[in-house]
């Protein structure tokens, strides 16, 4: 079995995780040792174990070679070219091999770089191999023979020919471009490989920090270690001070809020596609630290990476053999992408971004700081990406309200069933969304003809500091009702560990079932038990090992129950999940529900019962706190186009 050599915990320098950077140093050969072993001969590619992608097996051997050798250029820029352990000098010779013959059926010949969705998947690898030169330039690029350079720019031009898909793949091209041009090879063709993702950026740019994946209104990871990590990795590579002065004040304000998504555990959100990549969403964290461009302290910094890194490791999600697999910890089918192969996750070395910065430096000097979710409590609004943090310094735990984040692009239609790392209305740092094949967690749908709703596309509808609004259209499965008009608006309110829910029906005909559901919770299978639904919906309260979900209906709702998700979360194999149910009534201009969720990883949470009284006028509803306050959410008159607000009072 193969077990990382690390140093000694210091909890002198590192009090909350132990971690140096001697700590980083030597996860990043021991990862290394181990993949290497599944090299081909002269090391072109790693066929690394496990089911082969979409892309194929020679696809997903580049792939293995790619991703490697960024932490293998990473890990060797960090340490000014010294290479102990030969690793440089395996990925030069592999890049000669490979670009011998490219798109030849050999041991050792790379894959041609084709359109996405056709040969696609090369252009991203290209973008880690270029970035690796671009690091270790003195000892791989200087390194290859003059025909072995050529060939290398042959191929990696072909990311510039050919199409790639519409969203942070254009950086890849930006990136390729960037390095050649570092290297004396630019010319009007990497120039265009440039500016045309910086202009697409700007586009993308919704404020506070935030980028959309591409067209729409898609936020989640790729924000980080991607729309920021590459073009401000050129800039500050290139030393572009312009770019850099343009770029950098955005990921500063992406940190802002940004390092409230780590636990005090060390996990980051939840929520996203590529969560495989897992500490690679610490990337900007230490990006900011090198470009200069952060809110963090040294200190904190330093705890957020190796809080990371440090909650991976001791979860399992190194395999037997050494091997980043496929999952969160140990394998977890939904949590992979169609496009994953065996070598994905190891977009993870993005994580060892920080070894850029020197040893000296404060980030690796500084005795470790608090992380941002050790302070007071939080509720920090996001209203350009609609994302709502919520967290909790007695526990640690982070919540993120999702009234913005979507995967439909405005030229796709909405077509069930939903991304549930996507369309679900909260995730956390401790739980996982269910799978596709069991009922959905955190979610508010109707029921007609035995048919359950799903939410898509997302659209904000209204903010303060501590809540937000959104609606959707409830959708049905191909060949399942339409609701003509039909709406669901949806707000959350946050207050400590507690989550007001307040959602109101448009357009939805009087007699409808409405079902709404609370946090899942992983749970040993054979301690899981199912209830039916219960009259007057009482509280419902899931205690698991690390946290305890509770749900529990202040108006509107029937009944309440738990209902089993046997395909279970990334947290476990089964979980239960919290449901409430209840009937659209007679007023044409719509129905409202409320309730009250909790998520918490503290022993015993009181329960919910007694914490919010609730008064309904109409489409007011007047929330009652036991410290003597009230909130006061308000959807107008009713009509479609009446927007929520919310106001504060005292008694």
């Amino acid at each position: 079995m193969f077990v990382l050599d690390l140093p000694e915990d210091d909890r002198s320098l590192s009090p909350h995780t132990g971690y140096t950077r001697a700590h980083w140093e030597a996860t990043a050969d021991g990862l290394l040792r181990a993949a290497l072993r599944f090299a081909t001969p002269h090391h072109a590619l790693l066929d690394l174990p496990g089911p082969p992608s979409q892309s194929g097996v020679r696809s997903d051997g580049l792939e293995g070679f790619a991703r490697t050798f960024l932490l293998a250029a990473l890990r060797g820029a960090g340490a000014y070219g010294k290479d102990p352990n030969g690793f440089l000098e395996r990925y030069t010779e592999g890049i000669d091999h490979g670009t011998r013959t490219p798109g030849r059926d050999d041991a050792e010949s790379w894959p041609l770089i084709g359109h996405h969705g056709v040969q696609g998947q090369p252009m991203v690898e290209s973008a880690s191999i270029a970035l690796g030169l671009r690091l270790t330039a003195p000892w791989t690029w200087d390194a290859l023979t003059p025909d072995a350079r050529d060939r290398t720019e042959e191929w990696l031009r072909g990311a510039l020919r050919h199409a790639p898909a519409p969203n942070n793949w254009y950086l890849f091209q930006l990136t390729v471009a960037g390095f050649l041009e570092s290297v004396g090879r630019g010319d009007a063709e990497t120039a265009r490989a440039i500016d045309r993702p910086l202009g697409l950026l700007d586009g993308w740019y919704q404020g506070q920090g935030w980028y959309s994946d591409g067209d729409g209104r898609a936020f989640d990871h790729y924000n980080g270690w991607a729309l920021h990590m590459y073009p401000l990795l050129h800039a500050h590579l290139a030393e572009d001070r312009a770019l850099l002065d343009r770029l950098g004040p955005r990921l500063e304000e992406f940190l802002d809020g940004f390092a409230l998504l780590f636990d005090a555990n060390g996990a980051p959100i939840h929520h996203g596609r590529s969560l495989t990549y897992r500490f690679a969403a610490g990337a900007a964290v230490a990006l900011g630290a090198l470009t200069g461009h952060t809110p963090l302290a040294p200190g904190t910094t330093r705890r957020l990476l190796s809080g990371a890194l440090r909650h991976f490791l001791d979860r399992g999600a190194l395999s037997a053999d050494g091997i980043l697999g496929l999952g969160w910890y140990g394998p977890h089918a939904p949590t992979v992408q169609r496009y994953s192969g065996p070598a994905s996750p190891y977009w993870a070395s993005k994580g060892f971004l920080g070894l850029l910065l020197p040893a000296d430096h404060p980030v690796w000097t500084a005795p470790e700081e608090p992380a941002p979710v050790e302070g007071p409590d939080r509720a920090l609004a996001l209203p350009a990406p609609g994302l709502l943090v919520q967290t909790t310094a007695s526990d640690g735990l982070v919540r993120l309200h999702n009234h913005g984040s979507c995967k439909v692009r405005p030229w796709e239609a909405e077509r069930p069933p939903a991304e549930p790392l996507y369309g679900r209305l909260a995730y956390s740092t401790r739980t996982g969304p269910t799978s596709a094949d069991n009922i959905p967690d955190n979610h508010i749908a109707l029921q007609v003809r035995g048919v359950r709703s799903d939410r898509l596309r997302i659209e904000p509808l209204a903010a303060g500091p501590d809540w937000l609004a959104s609606s959707h259209t409830p959708l049905f499965p191909p060949g399942g009702p339409v609701l003509p008009a039909a709406r669901l608006d949806s707000l959350t309110l946050v207050r400590g560990r507690l989550e007001l829910r307040v959602h109101r029906t448009v357009n939805i005909p009087a007699g409808t079932t409405v079902h709404h559901t609370g946090w899942a919770v992983a749970l040993p299978p054979g301690t899981a038990t199912e209830t039916d639904a219960t009259d007057g919906a009482p509280e419902v309260s899931l205690a698991g090992a690390e946290v305890t979900g509770q749900l529990l209906g202040l108006h509107g709702w029937d009944t309440s129950r738990t209902v089993r998700a046997p395909r279970g979360t990334a947290y476990g194999t089964w979980a239960l999940v919290p449901e409430l149910t209840g009937t659209v009534g007679e007023d044409p201009s719509g129905t409202l529900f409320a309730a009250l969720a909790s998520l918490t990883g503290d022993p015993g949470p009181a329960p919910l019962t007694g914490l919010a009284a609730v008064d309904v006028s109409g489409h007011t509803v007047t929330v009652r706190w036991p410290d003597g306050t009230r909130t006061v959410v308000d959807f107008g008159d009713g009509g479609a186009d009446s927007v929520p607000t919310v106001r504060e009072e005292t008694a």
